[in-house]
């Protein structure tokens, strides 16, 4: 049996969606037994998957062999493990003088698209594109799955029935987005608008934060109560599985390029994307999402996407949103 080993650390969200890539490899290595490799912080999203028999937490010590070792991931502690992990065959990125570097011709577009800016603005692949080039397969439109156990329908269940949502339809907004860009968020002002309207056409709005937007989850809530109107919460320390587990009962999501929207897509949920400072053809929607990006975005994309804007961020409005989700 072949012996395959995978490598991904980064954002948990490309972690999610590098997830497509494993019915390819199965389909090209029927009879093979898939390690994956990732950061603690995302490792519990990928367990039950049936396509992989061992997920590992870094720091790891490999001590076995591989017959193909594939690296999906620039970071330096993933590029030293792609180096350091024995493999007869070798995909995807490794390092050179703390350089990122390509262990096969497929690997280097994705390279240039991190350090040729026009690059990266003129760039038209997805980013499953680009790793599916990376691995030399051939690009396939394959969904990225999370499997949600019985535990964490039985945590969405119990969510319903505390709040009385049976037969609603309910509007995930996520608020999320790495701090690396801070304009990617949609402005407060435009989110609390989006809610008062959608509440209007009888749509429960479910707010979604992480540790980061506890304080900014509770201003939208205070704020919106002293109008009269009530919405829900997730708990912002959640493990990974609860957050999926509450997208997975959301009729529409709303949210930006984040975590949030590849964890949506990896459930076969529908939505809508917002972009102020990242690329929209890097992500692909699978028909699924409906990509809505800033008429600002190419003022700072990719030069000024670590600036923050508020024109930026409020240059998508709310009746955009929803007539994009209705």
């Amino acid at each position: 049996m072949l012996k395959i080993v995978i490598i991904k650390l980064g954002a948990q969200g490309d972690v999610i969606r590098t997830l497509a890539l494993l019915p390819a490899i199965k389909k090209k290595y029927h009879d093979s037994q898939v390690t994956w490799i990732t950061k603690s912080n995302i490792a519990e999203l990928l367990e039950n998957n049936p396509q992989i028999n061992k997920v590992l937490s870094i720091p790891v010590k490999i001590s076995e062999e591989f017959d193909v070792l594939y690296n999906f991931d620039i970071e330096k502690e993933a590029t030293a493990l792609a180096e350091e992990i024995k493999a007869k065959k070798k995909l995807g990125f490794y390092s050179q003088d703390e350089f990122p570097m390509a262990f096969n011709p497929g690997a280097e577009y994705y390279i240039n698209t991190m350090f040729d800016d026009q690059l990266k603005k003129t760039n038209k692949k997805t980013y499953q594109q680009m790793m599916f080039e990376a691995a030399e397969l051939p690009y396939e439109k394959f969904l990225p799955n999370i499997y949600l156990t019985k535990q964490d329908k039985d945590y969405a269940k119990e969510f319903i029935k505390n709040n009385n949502l049976k037969s609603k339809k309910i509007i995930g907004i996520h608020l999320g987005a790495s701090m690396r860009w801070p304009s990617k968020r949609w402005h407060k002002d435009n989110l609390i608008d989006f809610i008062k309207k959608a509440k209007q056409k009888a749509y429960e709005i479910l707010l979604f934060a992480g540790p980061d937007e506890i304080k900014e989850q509770e201003e939208i809530n205070s704020q919106l109560l002293k109008e009269g109107i009530a919405i829900l919460n997730n708990n912002p320390n959640n493990t990974k599985r609860e957050f999926a587990s509450l997208i997975n009962i959301c009729s529409s999501v709303v949210c930006s390029d984040s975590f949030a929207l590849h964890v949506a897509m990896a459930l076969n949920k529908k939505g809508v994307v917002l972009f102020f400072c990242t690329s929209a053809n890097e992500v692909e929607d699978y028909g699924l999402f409906k990509k809505l990006a800033s008429p600002l975005l190419y003022d700072f994309f990719p030069e000024k996407s670590n600036e923050y804007s508020e024109k930026l961020t409020k240059s998508i409005s709310a009746d955009e949103v929803l007539e994009a989700i209705t």
